[in-house]
Formats: structure tokens, C-alpha cells, sequence
């Protein structure tokens, strides 16, 4: 199939592209990789009668870090993230997450803002922004906003954006050296959407958790941050014993999601698996 019949955008500014969002607002959508959007709109599961390409908007194009964030604009690509985009521990976990997203092609034009403003529960990005506790900037004619990570996703495909709002940045809290992070994802081939992952990150001292991260996705509506979990690695020393029993309460305090691809009760062992490997490389 080929997508329904649609009028074509493209602004030279961010101002030109606002007030596009707020004149046609549910009757368009944001062109910036495509990546998800256009096959939708190819099986005509997507139909907007607008689209909006901000590709020209090279003032969204950027990459920023200041002593308390890594700035990410609407159109990095996912590719930006091949190597360390900053010193650390926050640069080598995106580094390490990216080699997941899809297949080379479609991180070449995917965006970082398109993966979260898209919420697809099987989104690394978004388990990434969801664990580390991210800020959105939101920008509209009527101003802007930040919104907390926490409060950003809704559910599946679902966000806190606004039909006139893009999603201008995200805002990752920077990481001081003596944090160690982990990520394991699990997915049948190459490429393929994960079934279940966990991104895991703690500040420790002389053998000791000071500060915790901790996260699952693929396994639920949206991604979902194990705060409680968080609370109890803090103050302990890191161990194999601690990581096992994080991994078997992750396990219970979730209810995930069962399709043609994975039972509830695989994906509760997948959960216990992912937390317990995502740790460990962390904690090593």
C-alpha cells in the first residue's frame, strides 16, 4: 500500500514550523527521520493530512554539554551516538545502547527526539530518558515547557506533547566518572524490537552504592523506572548476592505485556535476566 493523500511542509525556521503546528494541529505530523511515521503512513495506520518536514531546521541540530546536561536537538540522528558524544560514563552507555536501535540505515536517519516523541514501548531511547530521570523541552507559539521524563511517556505511542508542541530537546543528566553503567537487551535477531532490556547505573564508593539507576523496557506499555529498586541498591556494597535479589524482585513487581512474540511469563523471566545482566556490568 501507498499513504493516503497528504499536503507537504517544510519551514525554514523553527518560528515557520510553530506556527504550522498551531494552525493545523491534529490534522499534522512531524517529518524529521521517518522512520516509523513513514511506514505507517505507507499501511495508512497513519493518516495525517499534513505533513510538517523540519529537516532545514539546522538550529535543532545539535549536541550540547554543560556541566549539568547533555543537550540533545530534534534532529540528532541516531548515528551522532556511534562514538562517546561526551566524556564518561553517560557517553560510553550511549554508545553502547545505540548498536541496538534497528539496523545502520535507519539509525543514519532515525532521531533521538523522533524515538521519544514516537513511545513505542520497545524504544531504547526511551528506556535511556525514562531511567536517567531526562528533561523534554517542548516549544509552541504558546511558549515552552519542560517536562520530567516521568511525565513525558503515557503509554504506547502516547505522550504529554501537545498537538502544537515539538519536542525541541532532551536534556540527560550529566554523570560524574565515578559512575558505572550497563545494558543488556534481548531480542530474537539482530535489529529486531527488544523483547525485554534494562539499562542500569550506580555511583559507588570504596565498594559502596551511593546512587542507583535502574530501568526495563519492552516488557510494558512504556518504559518503567524500578525507583523502589533504585532505593534499595543505595547504601549497600555491590555484590552478587544484592544483584540476584534486585533481579527476583524486578521479576515480581511487574505485570508485562504477552503478544505472538513472548508469554507474560517469559517475559517476567526476561525482566529477572535483563536487571540481573544490566547490573552486573555495571557493579563489575
Amino acid at each position: 500500500m501507498k499513504a493516503a493523500a497528504f499536503d507537504y511542509l517544510r519551514p525554514a525556521d523553527l518560528g515557520e514550523a510553530l506556527a504550522l503546528l498551531a494552525t493545523h494541529k491534529d490534522d499534522c505530523k512531524i517529518l524529521a527521520g521517518g522512520q516509523s511515521l513513514v511506514p505507517a503512513m505507507n499501511f495508512r495506520l497513519a493518516r495525517p493530512a499534513i505533513l510538517v518536514d523540519i529537516n532545514d531546521l539546522n538550529e535543532l541540530d545539535y549536541l550540547r554539554a554543560d556541566a549539568d546536561h547533555l543537550k540533545i536537538g530534534a534532529l540528532t540522528r541516531h548515528a551522532a551516538f556511534h562514538r562517546p558524544v561526551v566524556e564518561g560514563p553517560l557517553g560510553t552507555l550511549l554508545a553502547k545502547v545505540v548498536r541496538y536501535i534497528a539496523h545502520y540505515p535507519i539509525r543514519q536517519r532515525g532521531t533521538f527526539a523522533g524515538s521519544l516523541s514516537h513511545a513505542d514501548p520497545a524504544s531504547e531511547w526511551c528506556l535511556v530518558a525514562a531511567t536517567l530521570r531526562a528533561e523534554m523541552l517542548a516549544k509552541s507559539v504558546r511558549g515552552e515547557r519542560v517536562i520530567a521524563a516521568g511525565d513525558f511517556f503515557h503509554g504506547t505511542f502516547t505522550t504529554a506533547l501537545e498537538p502544537d508542541e515539538v519536542l525541541a530537546e532532551i536534556r540527560l543528566p550529566a554523570m560524574a566518572p565515578d559512575w558505572r553503567v550497563g545494558f543488556y537487551e534481548f531480542s530474537r535477531r539482530a535489529g529486531d524490537f527488544a523483547l525485554g532490556m534494562a539499562v542500569a547505573a550506580a555511583r559507588v564508593e570504596e565498594g559502596t552504592i551511593r546512587e542507583a539507576r535502574l530501568g526495563v523496557g519492552g516488557v510494558a506499555d512504556r518504559a518503567i523506572r524500578l525507583g523502589t529498586l533504585e532505593d534499595q541498591l543505595v547504601g549497600k556494597p555491590a555484590s552478587s548476592a544484592l544483584i540476584d535479589g534486585i533481579a527476583r524482585e524486578a521479576r515480581g513487581m511487574i505485570e508485562p505485556n504477552g503478544d505472538i512474540h513472548a508469554s507474560p511469563e517469559y517475559r517476567r523471566d526476561l525482566i529477572a535476566t535483563s536487571v540481573k545482566r544490566a547490573l552486573t556490568e555495571a557493579l563489575a
